[in-house]
């Protein structure tokens, strides 16, 4: 007999459903899953990210899962738009500290890092989503981006910037770039802190 996993992948999924459009019930489910696939990555990375165990733990049916994702990296690209979404929030609870703009930038992306550096597993699984070539999680990481520049772009606050919206686009791709480095073994969370450190401080140097 074929598992239900197989049947769909031979199967045309439906597109997803989109998370405003769902009910109450369907957002709970949607979020029991996305813990879920966070839990599983938290304790064995992307590998341990597999669907049926995803359902299992999420006490879903997998065809509920394929309703909300299209794969395990839309999955986990959702989940770190939540990630992403939380670290705002925390950041306007307690607003970066910093007498210039390059301090309070520091700040808020030191403290993205540490977040980072506590579950390291289910870092490296936010990593490897991010690489997909499935459109539905590329969609996705624009949010993550649109997430992380926000929390920056509050922290340097109104000081005035030359080419603000630029220098927080590049200080996105340093993130990236110094993580990718990190899942490829050639470095450590704290050095990706360190290389967003020394990029805030010359982008966000004082105008003259």
């Amino acid at each position: 007999m074929c598992s239900n996993f197989a049947v769909a992948q031979r199967t045309p999924l439906p597109a997803p459903e989109v998370e405003g459009a769902l009910t109450r019930s369907q957002q709970a489910r949607r979020r029991r899953v996305i813990e879920a696939a966070v839990e599983l990555a938290a304790e064995g990375g992307y590998d341990a990210v597999q669907m049926r165990d995803v359902a299992i733990r999420g006490r879903v049916a997998m065809g509920t899962i394929y309703r909300y994702f299209t794969s395990k990296d839309h999955l986990l690209s959702a989940a770190q738009v939540e990630w992403a979404r939380a670290l705002e929030r925390r950041v306007n609870q307690v607003p970066a500290r910093g007498a210039t703009a390059a301090d309070r930038a520091v700040d808020v992306l030191r403290r993205a890092t540490r977040a980072m550096e506590r579950q390291p597993r289910l870092t490296a699984a936010f990593v490897t989503a991010m690489s997909s070539s499935d459109p539905a999680a590329a969609d996705l990481q624009r949010d993550v981006a649109a997430a992380v520049e926000g929390t920056v772009d509050r922290a340097i606050g109104d000081d005035p910037v030359d080419d603000r919206e630029g220098i927080i686009r590049v200080l996105g791709y340093v993130w990236q770039g110094a993580l990718v480095v990190w899942l490829n073994g050639r470095g450590s969370l704290a050095q990706v802190g360190n290389e967003l450190e020394r990029a805030a401080r010359l982008l966000l140097r004082p105008l003259p």
